[in-house]
């Protein structure tokens, strides 16, 4: 099918802001470097966005914002929004890890929504900053990185426990990064299998997968069949990497399963994202519903 620019409204379940200080989160427990300037994963992206460009860039892309000119924060928001315009994204998912999370959504609520995200090992911490968050920042969903932790913290290990039945009870998402991680980190935590007996013990909690889930996409897609409040984004991964039996699924029994979820600055450029799903040979009727109304659902977007 052929895409046009803003054709549906996209919403990006995965979308941040260029800093030329911090690549990308860095895990603890990572081998390699630590000091946040290199993305934890590069050596899996040829040509990181986030490697060539800082916070300078988009600043005369014709943003309404005139503080761009002279504010470092304002012009790596308004590098974001030149992107999600020149492809058709509407709004974006967007994680409070970042710096300018916050002051986007505020600045353009029609176009941010906040995620935030969640160390298990917190405690009734982390549990007290979901439930602050929703009160004061009206997030949308919460984001777990089970590998990335330290100790790492399996979507079924007892300290996740907490944070799945305080999402449930406010009703938010709960996005899990699965699969083997792209950083120097071990994979044990996000073998996809966890999520079976979340599912079970939280049956109307929404769970979207992260991250590829590779090499368990089969398996993902058996517990999609299985758990009909288990979902998949596509974030991270460029649209001709998507997992085949992830396509089919979406294409036919999955299509109110699969979300798209992009990888802008981190290590994909949009530009390239768009011109990448252009060829995937989806049904018409498939669309809509990857590119916004499967997202919008889970995210409470109108």
């Amino acid at each position: 099918m052929n895409l046009l620019p803003g054709e549906f409204g996209t919403i990006d379940t995965m979308i941040g802001f260029p800093n030329p200080d911090q690549a990308h989160y860095v895990p603890p427990n990572v081998r390699g470097d630590r000091s946040g300037r290199e993305h934890a994963a590069a050596y899996l992206f040829s040509d990181t966005p986030a490697k060539r460009s800082g916070a300078d860039d988009g600043a005369n892309s014709g943003a309404d914002d005139a503080s761009a000119e002279t504010d470092p924060q304002a012009r790596a928001i308004a590098s974001t929004l030149a992107a999600m315009d020149a492809n058709g994204v509407q709004v974006g998912l967007v994680s409070m890890m970042s710096p300018m999370a916050v002051p986007a959504a505020k600045t353009h609520p029609d176009r941010f929504v906040l995620a935030t995200h969640i160390d298990p090992n917190g405690g009734m911490d982390a549990v007290r900053r979901i439930r602050d968050d929703a009160a004061t920042h009206n997030i949308r969903a919460v984001s777990l990185f089970p590998a990335g932790t330290e100790p790492q913290t399996p979507p079924s290990a007892a300290q996740s426990y907490a944070i799945f039945a305080t999402c449930a009870e406010l009703s938010l998402p709960v996005f899990v990064n699965v699969g083997i991680p792209g950083p120097r980190v071990p994979a044990v935590a996000q073998q996809v299998h966890h999520l079976d007996q979340i599912c079970y013990d939280f049956p109307e909690l929404v769970v979207v997968m992260r991250h590829g889930g590779e090499p368990w996409a089969e398996l993902a897609v058996k517990l999609m069949l299985k758990w009909p409040g288990l979902h998949y984004s596509t974030s991270a991964f460029a649209p001709k990497h998507y997992p085949q039996a992830i396509l089919d699924f979406a294409d036919r029994r999955g299509s109110d399963q699969v979300l798209y979820g992009g990888y802008y600055p981190y290590g994909l450029e949009l530009d390239r994202i768009f011109n990448e799903l252009r060829q995937l040979p989806l049904r018409e009727e498939t669309w809509p519903k990857f590119l916004r109304t499967n997202a919008a659902r889970i995210l409470g977007i109108s």
